[in-house]
């Protein structure tokens, strides 16, 4: 009569708000994952175009330094070429200069003047040919100077819209960060009342314990050694978890997606001869179906249920102590995501 009235006085009045408070925080989690990835994927498109971009206007620079550079090639060769025209042209007039002296001394030094002047008219010619194609290519390389500083004007403005992206990244994924070590806090507070709540279910006693984020209780709680059935005893209690899985069960929205895990462990002490298991191994799992199967008896769903056998090898405890060891035979019960 007295552990039925405390189940009515403290055991279900828990539930309602710890579920809704459950549900509001996975919620917000997703709904901040789902923000993130979002605006991660937009702006990591908008970083791979601004690559691209990037990429296009460095390979045209390049064929417009190449250009330049030939250009500056052609106009080098031509100024070579005006100086040497300009040196013939010198020396063609220095020439007629002197034929010209030649002449007022006598006429017959006439036509070598005439036959000069016409080599000057060719020379003359050829440097006003050659002059006007080196303004040509200065106004070539003017335009290619200028075409080339606009695209590095461009390629700055892009670079610092990159470098924008990324800090809006960087910014917005330190807030998630900090959103979600928050979150992580409330989850941890609500499993704190959750695991007290399972606590004053079950009762205050040694062989049930909390251990980090599950409930352990030792084998002995629910089978006798080297045995898999469930005793009377280890009934009672599994009467009170289910009693509490089924009302978390319809608490709790059907779009999340969580199991209670059972996990069998045993010592390192090997079975006897006559032991209906060949293994440690085997005895663990076969406990862990035990639980499972009676949860389901008692209204369970068995999509909330999952049983593990782990054996021998996971220790809470390494020593070899009877207290290291009963401590190591245990049944573990883990509300987790599937």
């Amino acid at each position: 009569m007295a552990l039925s009235r405390f189940r009515r006085d403290s055991g279900m009045n828990y539930w309602p708000g710890f579920v809704d408070a459950l549900s509001t925080l996975v919620l917000s989690v997703i709904f901040l994952l789902t923000v993130f990835m979002v605006a991660q994927f937009f702006l990591t498109q908008e970083i791979s175009g601004k690559d691209t971009a990037l990429s296009r206007l460095n390979a045209q620079i390049a064929r417009l330094s190449q250009l330049l550079s030939l250009e500056q090639t052609g106009k080098a060769s031509l100024q070579d070429e005006v100086a040497t025209l300009r040196a013939s042209l010198t020396a063609a007039e220095g020439e007629r200069d002197r034929l010209r002296e030649a002449t007022s001394q006598g006429p017959a030094a006439g036509g070598g003047t005439d036959k000069l002047n016409g080599q000057l008219d060719l020379e003359k010619e050829a440097t006003a040919r050659a002059v006007a194609q080196i303004e040509n290519l200065n106004q070539q390389i003017g335009a290619l100077r200028r075409q080339i500083a606009a695209l590095e004007e461009a390629l700055g403005a892009s670079e610092k819209k990159e470098s924008a992206a990324q800090l809006r990244i960087t910014d917005l994924g330190q807030r998630l960060n900090v959103a979600l070590a928050q979150r992580v806090q409330e989850l941890s507070r609500y499993r704190s009342d959750f695991f007290g709540t399972l606590r004053g279910i079950l009762g205050d006693r040694p062989d049930i314990r909390i251990v980090g984020d599950r409930f352990v209780f030792q084998s002995e709680v629910f089978f006798d050694s080297g045995a898999a059935t469930l005793r009377p005893e280890g009934r009672a209690e599994l009467d009170k978890l289910a009693d509490a899985v089924m009302a978390l069960e319809k608490q709790i929205p059907s779009d999340i997606n969580w199991v209670l895990r059972v996990d069998g462990h045993t010592d390192v002490r090997p079975l006897g001869p006559t032991s209906p298991f060949k293994t440690n191994w085997d005895l663990s799992a076969a406990r862990a179906i035990s639980v499972v199967q009676y949860l389901i008896s008692k209204g369970v769903s068995p999509g909330r249920l999952a049983a593990a056998g782990f054996g021998e090898f996971q220790p809470i405890d390494p020593g070899t102590s009877d207290q290291a060891l009963a401590h190591n035979r245990r049944i573990e019960l883990k509300l987790t995501e599937r």
